[in-house]
């Protein structure tokens, strides 16, 4: 089995970079990216896991982008240096969260709740996100679950969301190559593109340089993959497939090297797809 996206403690996962690679080979996993939100503060430790496991490890990020509807997230899988540009965009996109947290945070104040921005980096984690709040809601038994705190509160529309700034698509683009990396376009129905438009949409992307499309991913239906592939391999993209796994407690929904429909992540996504794009 591979996974070709995860998250650990570096971002919003509940596993350490190390944890999160021992868990992967209790479980089997061949094939391991590690695709932090926003960072790489976490590739250096998964590498040197990897290693003792016996795991093929990619290194990635996964970057939010500016995009008018929905949520843009590009991966970068197969990163091999940083770039000083690459850097620029992680320190943007880490600013941008600060600034965000603050303003939920003071949202969550003017409401009535007793929180400060402390109260949160009490956590383990390098990057503080909506999860955390979540988690610190949970635990405060202001909601039932993460699910619940999203849903209520912290989702699109919700009275703490606030928007942040995402990072240039083009410049992000460059910034993964020149990186030695490949751009992948995650989990493509959060752009939130009706399937009337997506084909014009996915085909621009591939022209402005996306390499690699997440067709399969456990927020959609089994039937959307099979149509997200197809559209893919008709454009000319690589297809991907991922978990998108958090860990037990964040997203217990999403188990590793399982994507849509409880689907083991089969290795030919490795063999034939990535395995080349990655070795250019």
């Amino acid at each position: 089995m591979i996974d070709l996206h995860t998250h650990s403690t570096a971002s919003d996962g509940t596993l350490s970079p190390c944890e999160l690679v021992n868990y992967a080979a209790e479980k089997n996993i061949g094939v391991l990216a590690l695709t932090d939100h926003d960072t790489i503060e976490g590739l250096a430790e998964a590498t040197v896991a990897a290693k003792n496991a016996k795991i093929q490890f990619i290194p990635g990020i996964e970057l939010h982008i500016a995009w008018p509807t929905g949520e843009f997230h590009l991966l970068g899988l197969g990163i091999k240096s940083i770039s000083q540009e690459l850097v620029k965009i992680i320190d943007l996109l880490q600013k941008g969260r600060k600034k965000r947290n603050l303003e939920i945070i003071s949202r969550m104040q003017e409401a009535g709740i007793d929180i400060k921005i402390t109260d949160i980096k009490t956590t383990n984690a390098k990057t503080i996100g909506r999860p955390h709040i979540a988690t610190w809601m949970v635990e405060q038994k202001i909601v039932k679950n993460h699910q619940h705190a999203f849903d209520r509160y912290l989702a699109k529309g919700r009275p703490f969301f606030v928007e942040r700034k995402g990072a240039s698509l083009d410049e992000s683009i460059g910034a993964i190559t020149q990186s030695g990396g490949v751009p992948v376009l995650a989990h493509p129905l959060s752009l939130y593109v009706s399937w009337g438009k997506m084909e014009g949409v996915l085909q621009n992307l591939y022209e402005r340089g996306i390499q690699g499309l997440e067709a399969w991913h456990p927020a959609a239906r089994v039937v959307e993959c099979e149509r997200l592939e197809k559209l893919a391999r008709h454009i000319g993209f690589f297809i991907t497939a991922g978990s998108d796994f958090h860990g037990k407690t964040i997203r217990p929904d999403r188990a590793i090297g399982k994507t849509a429909g409880g689907k083991t992540i089969d290795d030919i996504f490795w063999t034939e797809e990535l395995k080349p794009a990655l070795e250019k």
